[in-house]
């Protein structure tokens, strides 16, 4: 089982939208892609409580059964409009890849 991590700090302000509105519309359009893409087996989405200088402002945790779906799941057309958006949104991220 593979565990995808991604962590990210927004822009204050982006796409016509504050922080805390794309932080909303984010994990909507996340949520949206498991019924969409089927090597998703699992998803969980959460906001940073402690708003520290070090803090990242939204977290998601994606676990495929291998290598080969999290690459399926990059690629993917539903999956890409969301990257899109989110690269829009975002000052800095980061990714972890691991097996569980």
């Amino acid at each position: 089982m593979i565990r995808h991590v991604v962590m990210w700090k927004l822009k204050e302000c982006a796409e016509g939208k504050t922080k805390r509105e794309n932080l909303e519309y984010i994990r909507e359009l996340l949520y949206s892609l498991p019924p969409l893409i089927p090597q998703i087996k699992h998803m969980e989405i959460a906001f940073d409580l402690s708003g520290t200088d070090a803090s990242m402002d939204l977290m998601l945790l994606t676990e495929f059964n291998s290598m080969d779906d999290l690459r399926t799941y990059a690629v993917h057309p539903e999956h890409l409009k969301v990257s899109d958006y989110v690269k829009k949104a975002v000052e800095v991220r980061a990714v972890l890849d691991c097996e569980i």
